[in-house]
């Protein structure tokens, strides 16, 4: 009774623009409809909380990045406005910005708006490379927590009581329209819309609400992407890949350096599952782009929105490009240990990484380790956790000295487990090629790829 529809259209080439014409017999009075400078190409959605909503207007160099987006007609842009719902939804109720082509004028719109500087610079880069038209979905929506992007099941299978709301830990993410915190009301009003465009993939910058309860999140993430993955198969009529490539943020920074809130670094560690690394076991053909380097303690939109969103973009782009595009000679993740050795006498050990990959040492903090063989006495907020620092490095391995008397009972090391762990693009361990730091890490001393318990 509502008139919907739909039309499929057998896979086009990427390129354009086209015209298609459809006609509507109402009661025998043929109505002509035309849709013209129609493009084909890659389509990804962008969605999370108030870092993704963050908008071009808000970030360093804002002026030049404006104007640059009329060098882009072929990048097309759609944002849906806040909206949220109790049951799902098949259609979006609101929109904030309807299909538009890029330009200074849709690009730059007002605070918060659009247009999403993170989908923006990772779309824009993503064009630069690939060279055919791209379409940006932005449905995102500022304090939000995971809990409110998942579908009922993915909640019901991580053993979360349904409730109405839930606590936020982000001061500074609140109070913009309303705080939807409810269990899958913007499943049901902002993504479930969605379900029958046919997409590429989806990038996601999400969490700063969820670390004051951060222990479920290493299952609701890897279950809501699995879960959006289904959905978006089925509502395509298999056309979406089921595994389609979902890419994410980890968490920059907040509040100021030094300070030792361990939320942070739990949603960081939880946001791959408990890996460190993605793709993962828990999370195939996901990728990441690392922002703990990237924190703005003078932010005027609070140190919890960095403005530096042009990095993030870029990091994004990378890995999408050997993840989701299947390149092999793409250098994607800062560098990940692979071995170790130890000098007891010295009381050192040296961390080693893969020969290829080049590394450069910018600073000798952000490793601990703790004194305890015991996995309960390491737990994120224990005070067995001491630094040590590096004290010699090569191209290829970092060597860590332990100064405290507790050498006989380390077996636990992790790396920038702080809300504030370096200063910008200042932690310890970066790769020579595209400068990319590494991730967050907790783990075994002797063997860096071994989840613990060791």
């Amino acid at each position: 009774g509502r008139g919907v529809w739909k039309v499929t259209l057998q896979p086009m080439p990427a390129g354009g623009p086209h015209q298609f014409q459809g006609v509507h017999d109402n009661h025998g009075m043929l109505q002509w409809i035309l849709l013209k400078d129609v493009m084909f190409g890659d389509v990804w959605v962008c969605s999370g909380q108030s870092n993704m909503e963050f908008a071009v207007k808000q970030v360093f160099n804002a002026t030049e990045a404006i104007a640059e987006a009329a060098k882009y007609p072929n990048i097309r842009l759609f944002t849906a406005d806040l909206v949220q719902s109790d049951k799902p939804l098949y259609d979006l109720e609101m929109i904030l910005q309807p299909w538009s082509v890029a330009s200074p004028e849709s690009v730059g719109g007002p605070d918060w708006h659009y247009f999403s500087a993170v989908c923006w610079f990772f779309g824009r880069d993503l064009y630069n490379h690939l060279g055919y038209p791209i379409g940006l979905v932005v449905s995102s929506w500022s304090g939000t927590p995971i809990e409110a992007w998942s579908s009922p099941q993915v909640l019901e299978n991580c053993s979360i009581a349904r409730s109405s709301r839930e606590v936020l830990d982000d001061s500074q993410d609140v109070g913009l329209v309303g705080w939807p915190n409810g269990h899958s009301v913007l499943w049901n009003s902002m993504i479930h819309p969605f379900l029958n465009m046919t997409i590429t993939g989806a990038i996601w910058y999400q969490g700063e609400s969820n670390t004051g309860h951060s222990d479920t999140y290493s299952c609701t993430f890897p279950g809501m992407i699995d879960s959006w993955r289904k959905e978006w198969y089925m509502g395509t009529d298999e056309r979406t890949d089921q595994y389609f490539p979902f890419g994410f943020v980890q968490l920059s920074t907040t509040g100021k350096p030094g300070e030792t809130n361990m939320g942070y670094p739990a949603i960081r560690w939880h946001q791959t599952a408990d890996y460190g690394y993605v793709p993962n076991p828990a999370m195939p053909n996901v990728f990441m782009a690392v922002a703990v380097d990237l924190g703005d303690e003078s932010s005027p939109y609070g140190s919890v929105h960095p403005r530096d969103k042009q990095d993030v973009g870029s990091r994004l782009v990378l890995a999408a490009r050997a993840v989701a595009y299947g390149e092999t000679d793409v250098m994607f993740q800062g560098p990940r240990p692979v071995g170790a050795n130890v000098d007891k006498e010295m009381k050192q050990f040296e961390w080693h990484y893969p020969k290829e990959i080049n590394i450069t040492v910018k600073s000798k903090d952000g490793f601990e380790v703790c004194c305890s063989p015991d996995l309960d006495k390491c737990s994120m907020t224990s005070s067995e956790w001491v630094a040590v620092p590096i004290v010699s490095s090569t191209s290829y391995s970092i060597t860590l000295q332990l100064q405290q008397n507790c050498w006989d009972n380390v077996t636990y090391v992790r790396y920038l487990w702080k809300q504030w762990p370096c200063d910008f693009k200042h932690c310890a361990v970066y790769s020579m090629q595209n400068n990319l730091p590494e991730a967050p890490f907790f783990g075994c001393m002797l063997e860096p790829d071994m989840k613990p318990p060791c």
